[in-house]
C-alpha cells in the first residue's frame, strides 16, 4: 500500500507537471503525470466539445479510476499530477452546465463517478495552483501543444472560477494553496525556502 498520496490540482497550465516532477526530485517522490497525450478523443474534443465531451470524459474517469486503484498499492509516497475529483467535478461539470454534454449522458457519468468516488482512498494532501487566465495562455503558448493553442480564454476563466468553488467545498483532505504567478518556487529562493515549510509542516 502507499505510505502517503500527494495530489497536484490546478487548471490547464499553471504548472502542474512541473511541481510534480519538483517533489519527486527534492522528496524522492513517486510521481504520476496526467496521461494527456493518450486520450484518443482529445483533438476530437477541442475541435467539437458538444460531440465529443461525454466520450472524451469517459475515457479520463475510467482511465483515472484505474490508475488511482493502482496507486493505493503502490509502496512509496506518492505525487500524482491532476486527479479524477478535477476530471469529474470541474471538467466533466462544466462540460454539462454549458450544455456541452446531454443530460442523459451527465447523468449515467455521474452515477458511475460516484459509484467509484465511494471506492476511492482519498488523498493525504491536496496541493492546489492557482494562477491568472493571463500567465496560464502564456505558458500554454510556450509549451506549444498544438490542441490546446485554440482553447478560448473565456473557457480558461471559466475553469478558474470552478477550480475556486471546488476548493471551497473540498474537504477530503488538508489543501496547501500555492500561487504559482506570484510564488516562485524555481527561481526564487526566498519563495523556495517557504515553500518547502509549508509542505514539510503536511510531510
Amino acid at each position: 500500500m502507499a505510505d502517503r498520496y500527494i495530489a497536484v490540482a490546478g487548471n490547464i497550465g499553471v504548472g502542474k507537471s512541473t511541481l510534480v516532477a519538483y517533489l519527486a526530485k527534492s522528496y524522492d517522490l513517486v510521481p504520476v503525470y496526467e496521461p494527456f497525450a493518450e486520450n484518443p478523443y482529445l483533438d476530437d474534443f477541442y475541435a467539437d466539445m458538444q460531440t465529443w465531451a461525454f466520450h472524451s470524459q469517459m475515457w479520463f474517469l475510467s482511465h483515472k479510476y484505474r490508475v488511482h486503484k493502482e496507486l493505493e498499492r503502490t509502496p512509496g509516497t506518492l505525487v500524482q499530477d491532476r486527479t479524477i475529483y478535477e476530471d469529474a467535478e470541474i471538467f466533466a461539470a462544466y462540460l454539462h452546465r454549458s450544455k456541452r454534454m446531454h443530460q442523459r449522458d451527465w447523468e449515467t457519468y455521474d452515477e458511475l463517478y460516484r459509484a467509484m468516488k465511494m471506492a476511492l482512498r482519498p488523498p493525504d494532501l491536496l496541493i492546489y495552483l492557482r494562477c491568472s487566465v493571463k500567465a496560464i495562455r502564456r505558458r500554454i503558448r510556450l509549451r506549444g501543444r498544438a490542441n490546446e493553442q485554440a482553447i478560448p480564454p473565456a473557457y480558461l476563466r471559466t475553469l478558474n472560477g470552478l477550480y475556486e468553488e471546488w476548493l471551497d467545498g473540498w474537504d477530503r483532505s488538508p489543501v496547501l494553496t500555492w500561487d504559482t504567478e506570484s510564488q516562485d518556487y524555481l527561481g526564487d529562493l526566498v519563495h523556495q525556502i517557504a515553500f518547502h515549510k509549508a509542505l514539510e509542516a503536511h510531510l
